[in-house]
């Protein structure tokens, strides 16, 4: 019979999940499975923080580099690639650990949610995206309550991307978003873990790496996703850092503009995700710090006695 076993490793961006996940991986076994909705783009590697070509010849690495910027991603998309990569892990004998900051990738997977298949229209798109700029985000969050309570309930009206999508699969389906995040029981074995840091030193990781991000190519990175034809107004190029680093090549953002921006902007973004992992703190085995050595050894203590990991390494 083939065990099915999964460890989730969550958290904010800068937190020290991939770092956690590698070391567990060549401690105890196991494939490493990306969560991460940027980091499933190709050439994106700089601004997104991807595991290194090294560290992906260390351990399996799945779900990296499976998507153009040009063409987009989806949840359903993630979905059915990772059911696809889980099952492959598990037939080979091995376990998975799961590694990402994307809320909804993580939740999709552990709460077994039934996913539309409604791939993006880009003429939609482009009619509620100037419904916004035309009279703000909160005339275009009226129209997803209107049609969806409680949807629009759950999303903030500042985030345009996840109002247009709800719009988007209702206008598609004749359904509501909320109908297809209808919850079940994943036919696998899983262990949750958050890594929570303090505040002010998330703060401090989240300048350092934007910091060496710049330092190693980013400007490069984004100038050559241009030169490739990708377009700056994808899903993609909405990245944090890669719309500021846009700015700046098209001389609206001087060079440390853009990195300030990239600054403030990630730690909004870091502000986010701990809000929505908070949301299910009963669930999830903090971790306090990701760089004590003391409390990694209770993690890989807590892993190795666990039925997930049971067996391997």
């Amino acid at each position: 019979m083939t065990l099915r076993r999964l460890v989730a490793i969550v958290g904010p961006t800068a937190s020290g999940k991939s770092a956690i996940a590698l070391d567990l991986a060549l401690r105890l076994g196991g494939e490493i499975v990306n969560a991460d909705s940027r980091q499933v783009y190709r050439g994106m590697d700089v601004g997104t923080a991807k595991p290194t070509a090294a560290e992906r010849r260390l351990v399996p690495h799945h779900l990296f580099d499976v998507a153009d910027p040009s063409e987009g991603y989806s949840l359903a998309l993630f979905r059915r690639h990772v059911r696809a990569a889980l099952d492959a892990i598990w037939q080979r004998g091995s376990f998975a650990w799961l590694v990402g900051g994307t809320g909804q990738y993580v939740w999709a997977l552990l709460e077994d949610w039934q996913v539309p298949e409604v791939p993006p229209d880009a003429d939609l798109r482009a009619r509620l995206t100037a419904i916004a700029d035309a009279e703000g985000a909160d005339a275009l969050h009226a129209l997803l309550a209107a049609m969806d309570p409680l949807a629009a309930s759950r999303v903030d009206p500042r985030n345009v991307r996840r109002v247009v999508r709800a719009i988007e699969v209702f206008h598609h389906t004749g359904l509501p978003i909320s109908h297809w995040r209808r919850r079940g029981s994943p036919p696998f074995e899983h262990l949750l873990f958050g890594v929570d840091v303090p505040r002010a030193e998330l703060d401090r990781r989240v300048d350092a790496r934007v910091d060496a991000m710049f330092a190693a190519g980013f400007v490069d990175e984004v100038r050559a996703l241009r030169e490739r034809g990708v377009p700056p107004d994808v899903s993609a190029m909405s990245s944090i850092g890669y719309g500021e680093v846009t700015r700046h090549l098209a001389d609206q953002l001087t060079l440390d503009e853009a990195i300030d921006a990239t600054r403030r902007a990630t730690r909004r973004l870091v502000r986010r995700q701990a809000q929505w992992f908070r949301r299910d703190d009963p669930r999830i085995t903090w971790i306090r710090d990701a760089e004590d050595a003391e409390i990694q050894a209770n993690v890989f203590t807590a892993a190795c006695t666990a039925t997930v990991c049971r067996g391997h390494g």
